[in-house]
C-alpha cells in the first residue's frame, strides 16, 4: 500500500546548502572566539535550528549572546543561501516523478521560511514546493518545537490530513530521523556520500545513496 504522504527534509535532501550554511556559521563563531572551520561547523550543528544552537554556543563561549545575534545570523544565512546553494542532483526530477505518481508530499525543515524561499527560488523548484513547506519557526510560533521533536513532521501530516503511520520521511541528519521516528513515521536516511550508520542508529529503516531509490518503497 503506498504512503498517504512523503515528507522531505530540505537541507541535504533537496538542497545542497549545508556547506554554505556551515561556512557562514564557522566564520561567525570564529570571530566570536570559537575557532572552527566549515567541516567542524557541519559536524556540530547539522540539522539544528538556530534557536537550538544558541545554548551550545553560549556554554562554549561562557557568555550570553546579544539579543540581536539570532536575527543577524539568520539574515546572513538568507543572503548567502540565496547566492550560493545548488540543487541536490536529481531532486527536481524526483519531485516531478512523485507528482506523477499522485502521492502528496511536503517539506519539513528546521530552516526558516525565508531561508527555504530563497533556496527554492535560486534552484528553480519554487513552483514545485509552493504551499508544501513547513518550517520549525512556524511550528515554534504556535508553541511547538524544532527537530528532533516530532512537531514539524506532525504539522506537515496535519496539513495533508495524513495519518502519521502512513507517512514516510526522507532525512539526512540524525536529529531529523529522531524526530520522524518520534512522530510515528517510517523514516529513510539519505547519505549520498556514505556514512549512513548514524541514521540507521537513530531509527532509519534503510539508507539511500540516490534520491530515486525512494520509488522502491512506494509500492
Amino acid at each position: 500500500m503506498p504512503p498517504e504522504l512523503i515528507i522531505f527534509d530540505c537541507d541535504g535532501v533537496l538542497i545542497d546548502s549545508e556547506g554554505v550554511a556551515s561556512s557562514v556559521i564557522a566564520r561567525e563563531l570564529t570571530g566570536m572566539g570559537w575557532p572552527m572551520d566549515a567541516d567542524e561547523a557541519m559536524r556540530t550543528f547539522i540539522g539544528m535550528s538556530i534557536a537550538d544552537m544558541v545554548p551550545m554556543i553560549e556554554e562554549r563561549l561562557n557568555r550570553a549572546l546579544h539579543a540581536t545575534w539570532r536575527p543577524e545570523l539568520a539574515e546572513k544565512l538568507v543572503v548567502a543561501l540565496g547566492e550560493e546553494v545548488e540543487l541536490i542532483p536529481g531532486a527536481d526530477t524526483m519531485l516531478e516523478r512523485v507528482n506523477a505518481f499522485g502521492i502528496e508530499w511536503r517539506v519539513a525543515s528546521n530552516s526558516s521560511d525565508e531561508e527555504m524561499a530563497v533556496k527554492f527560488s535560486r534552484t528553480g523548484i519554487a513552483h514545485l514546493t509552493a504551499g508544501r513547506t513547513h518550517s520549525a519557526a512556524s511550528v515554534i510560533a504556535r508553541g511547538g518545537r524544532a527537530k528532533p521533536a516530532p512537531d514539524v513532521f506532525l504539522a506537515a501530516a496535519s496539513s495533508a490530513k495524513a495519518d502519521p503511520a502512513r507517512c514516510i520521511v526522507l532525512e539526512d541528519s540524525r536529529l531529523g530521523v529522531t524526530g520522524a521516528v518520534a512522530a510515528g513515521m517510517t523514516c529513510y536516511g539519505f547519505a549520498p556520500h556514505g556514512g549512513g550508520e548514524p541514521l540507521l542508529a537513530a531509527g532509519a529503516k534503510a539508507v539511500f545513496a540516490d534520491l530515486h531509490e525512494i520509488f522502491g518503497v512506494l509500492a
